[in-house]
């Protein structure tokens, strides 16, 4: 088949390229380019802004050794507007509300299997494949082989009908397999780190970074149970229920982690304990359910993640409609922060995912984030 792979500069979608190629496919590579930091503004809280390359233009010097030393060719797209338009404004948005969105799985939904899909069907190719850790069969989307490095989280909005086109050869394989490979074949990125941070900008100090974007202020830390002020903070947005790290809390009767922000008072309360109850959901609503299969038409058991490498954890699912759905937790569960990310497992099977919009604490209160806690 003729096959359009995304080649990122890194390890995993290098070796896909050569596995690809020695099963006899026609493969051609492909660099996304999706980020400019200078037009972006991306200044506050980079780390490689004042090198003589960007990290962009590093990992293409990089896609395109690769695609070299394997004989392939290399075409280059560009999607900085796409991702700017459908990704991070929406990502901004959701943090000044106060909620926690993750990029990464909208930048797959809407850029590398939608506007990279669309690019690799309107150009005479018949699949699509990526580095990502999961597995695709009969148009249905399971977990992968290595369990420490399944994405099969960051690919829960991918839409269903671009399944059956889209290959991920990394799925039966572990991450010290794939190394391996490339260092067998000598690839120019087989010793390459794996890339981390924010999909395709990288990298950042985050605070600093969203200062580019969004006006920060000043606020109070406040003991929930007591309701004394602890500390200060500066900006809610900043923060995630949850959170332990990064309060700056002078004193010594902690551990503190932020249970609840209130937006009206520019207010983050903290609860002493990682088992503080405020820290519990009893339930929650999730919104723009993406399905992989034909849902029941009734409560069914399944498990769920709340947050990536978060352990199985067992839930029922109720319908509302076909994109919303009540969750109810069947064991306890932290820290089920609004604007995060749902997923729902059966087995390995990937049932789908969306957003979660509202969350309930274990005495059946909605959470909120503008409205005072104390």
């Amino acid at each position: 088949m003729k096959v359009l792979v995304g080649l990122s500069g890194g390890v995993d979608s290098a070796v896909a390229a050569h596995l690809l190629k020695s099963q006899g496919h026609d493969v051609t590579c492909a660099f996304m380019r999706n980020w400019d930091s200078f037009a972006n503004n991306d200044i506050m809280g980079n780390p490689t802004i004042m090198d003589d390359m960007c990290t962009q233009e590093v990992d293409y010097a990089d896609a395109k050794r690769v695609a070299d030393h394997l004989g392939l060719p290399l075409l280059r797209v560009d999607y900085v507007k796409e991702y700017w338009d459908n990704v991070f404004s929406f990502f901004l948005a959701e943090t000044e509300r106060g909620h926690t969105p993750n990029p990464d799985i909208l930048c797959n939904r809407y850029v590398k299997f939608d506007s990279f899909y669309d690019f690799m069907d309107k150009n005479g190719f018949d699949m699509l494949a990526t580095g990502h850790y999961a597995v695709t069969k009969d148009g249905k989307m399971f977990r992968a082989e290595d369990q420490n490095k399944d994405q099969t989280y960051f690919l829960s909005r991918v839409k269903p009908e671009v399944l059956p086109r889209v290959m991920f050869p990394l799925g039966e394989l572990n991450k010290e397999e794939v190394r391996k490979i490339a260092l067998e074949l000598d690839l120019p990125v087989a010793t390459k780190k794996d890339s981390t941070g924010i999909c395709f900008i990288g990298e950042r100090e985050y605070r600093d970074f969203l200062k580019n974007y969004l006006k920060d202020s000043e606020g109070s830390i406040v003991e929930v149970d007591s309701g004394k002020e602890i500390g200060r903070h500066q900006g809610v947005m900043f923060y995630t229920i949850g959170q332990r790290h990064g309060l700056n809390i002078n004193t010594s009767v902690g551990p503190f982690f932020v249970v609840g922000k209130d937006l009206s008072t520019n207010t983050i309360y903290v609860g002493k304990g990682s088992d503080h109850p405020m820290l519990f959901a009893s339930k929650a609503e999730i919104a723009e359910m993406n399905w992989f299969s034909d849902r029941p038409k009734a409560t069914m058991d399944a498990t769920a993640k709340f947050r990536y490498r978060q352990k199985d954890l067992k839930v029922r699912i109720t319908w509302f409609d076909d994109t919303r759905i009540e969750v109810t937790m069947l064991e306890d569960v932290k820290s089920v922060t609004l604007g995060q990310e749902a997923v729902f497992y059966l087995g390995d099977e990937v049932l789908g995912g969306g957003r979660i919009d509202r969350v309930f604490d274990i005495h059946g209160k909605e959470v909120k984030y503008d409205s005072r806690l104390a």
